[in-house]
Formats: C-alpha cells, structure tokens, sequence
C-alpha cells in the first residue's frame, strides 16, 4: 500500500500554522494574541493573510481550507501549539 504524503503550502508560514491551529480550536483574534505572546492585531493580520491564501472569504473557513489543501489536521499540529492551547 502506497503512503500519500502531502506536502505544506510553502507559501504558509510556521506561526501561521499555529494562528490555523487556535483558530480551529475556537479562539478569538484577542485569544490568539494571548496564546501566541503577539497583539490581536497581529492575530487579525495573520488571520487575513491565511484567508487569502487559503482562498477564503470567512475567519472560520481558514481550517477546513487548510486541511483539504495539506490533508493535515490544524489540531494536530506541533506541540508547541498544543502546549498553547492549553493556556
């Protein structure tokens, strides 16, 4: 049986995986600031980035339109972001 590997848009930056990951757990751009030590402005930017990207017209598609594009799960990723989504 063949593995299918996917490959990670390189176009999609680490800390954005991460900013994909507290999305898809629910939290808000003042929560991803918090989590990740940056300002929700900061969050809110990397959220639009992600959108554009990601082909998307909502917050809240930036998860679902990650995982089709890489087949990975964004709560799954590293444990530095699960260790995050713990605080």
């Amino acid at each position: 049986m063949a593995t299918i590997i996917h490959s990670r848009p390189s176009s999609i930056t680490p800390r954005q995986r991460e900013v994909v990951a507290l999305i898809a757990a629910g939290c808000s751009n003042d929560e991803v600031g918090a989590r990740l030590g940056i300002s929700a402005r900061t969050a809110k930017a990397h959220s639009d980035a992600l959108r554009q990207k990601l082909g998307v017209s909502r917050r809240r598609q930036i998860p679902v339109a990650y995982r089709t594009l890489t087949g990975d799960d964004p709560l799954l990723l590293d444990p530095g972001v699960r260790q995050a989504l713990r605080r």
